[in-house]
């Protein structure tokens, strides 16, 4: 079976290889790494389709579904396991979409050491002095997406124990992030100048506050508390809603569970929303200061615009989201604008160091 696996894992990555292969930029390395990160940020929406949709368990096990490799050969178990309870986690659909998440995973890792035989590669070819294809970083993308599947293996072995899922989905946001760091490296930017430096700080601050964020809106996701305050912007109709902050962040719990294996109470989803909420608005009046400040600067002005635009976004998907009743599409948006904010308060980040 793993070596099935393997497989499938080569053989979706053969299309994007493919196309770096083939394509007419002479710039091989820069393009591999951009088309992984293109893929990483798809990764990470489809993850999140899969969490939303209630196919984390698809396939109960791992890595393979019922000690198979693809849900054709897993078609009686998973029909079985639907039939003693069609509105289970297991279903066909479910198996599939988790399956498919896994694929598209693998593929990411057979890239990433695509970008990393070739970083050390062409660092040696180069005498070991051209930094922009630095083996090391490479190698940690590697070790790091190595860590990013065991974290997907417990997701499923611990049964969607909210901790390690959000953990998953933290760990994908920075795999995204460096990414783009590596991404950035291989492009020549525009000359940024020297007042840049006094955003350094607040730009660091700004991407520490977002990850809080993520960690937030991850906890809200894999404790299913969404629909936990159904109005905005009060919370059941209340400024503050009855909330039980020591059982929603009780970190080492089973889901739905307390720590002393009751059911977890309402208060406590509530106080999980209402917090994520809450910070939400500390976060967006940094990241508009940042980027409003960062527009007045050369060599940040198109970047920064490009983060006003994000926040707008999520947002505004925040908030539609809420009042549409929680959509499946909106709510993956959502996911994915907080991926791209990442992706652009990393790319600011970069070019903010390079201001001399």
């Amino acid at each position: 079976m793993l070596i099935q696996l393997g497989v499938i894992g080569l053989l979706v990555a053969m299309l994007p290889l493919s196309i770096v292969w083939v394509s007419d930029n002479p710039d091989k390395y820069r393009k591999l790494v951009w088309v992984t990160l293109f893929l990483t940020f798809d990764l990470i929406m489809f993850g999140a389709f899969t969490r939303l949709t209630d196919s984390g368990l698809g396939c109960p096990d791992w890595p393979g579904c019922y000690g198979q490799a693809d849900p054709v050969r897993a078609h009686a178990d998973i029909s079985a396991a639907e039939a003693a309870m069609p509105t289970g986690p297991v279903t066909v659909v479910k198996a599939w979409i988790e399956m498919i998440h896994r694929y598209l995973a693998m593929a990411i890792g057979v890239l990433i050491i695509a970008i990393m035989v070739s970083a050390w590669r062409r660092w040696w070819k180069s005498g070991r002095k051209e930094t922009r294809f630095s083996p090391v970083f490479a190698t940690i993308l590697l070790a790091f997406v190595c860590l990013q599947g065991a974290f997907g293996a417990w997701t499923v072995t611990l049964k969607l124990q909210p901790v390690i899922v959000t953990i998953h989905l933290l760990l994908g946001m920075f795999l995204l992030a460096l990414l783009t760091w590596l991404g950035a490296r291989q492009t020549d930017h525009a000359p940024v100048f020297r007042a840049a430096t006094a955003l350094r700080l607040p730009a660091i601050l700004a991407a520490l506050l977002l990850a809080i964020q993520i960690a937030l809106g991850g906890w809200v996701s894999s404790n299913y508390a969404a629909l936990a305050c159904p109005d905005f912007p009060l919370c059941q109709g209340v400024l503050l809603p009855a909330m039980d902050f020591a059982h929603g962040f009780a970190l080492w719990r089973e889901l739905g569970m307390t720590v002393g294996g009751e059911y977890l109470p309402f208060p406590a989803l509530t106080a999980i929303h209402w917090t994520h909420r809450l910070f939400a608005f500390a976060v967006i009046a940094l990241l508009v200061w940042l980027a409003l400040k960062a527009t007045r600067i050369g060599g940040l002005q198109k970047t920064a615009r490009w983060l006003l635009a994000g926040i707008a976004l999520q947002f505004a998907t925040g908030v539609l989201t809420v009042f549409l009743n929680f959509p499946l599409a909106l709510a993956v948006i959502h996911n994915g604008g907080a991926a791209l904010l990442v992706l652009l308060l990393t790319m600011l980040n970069y070019k903010v160091r390079l201001a001399r």
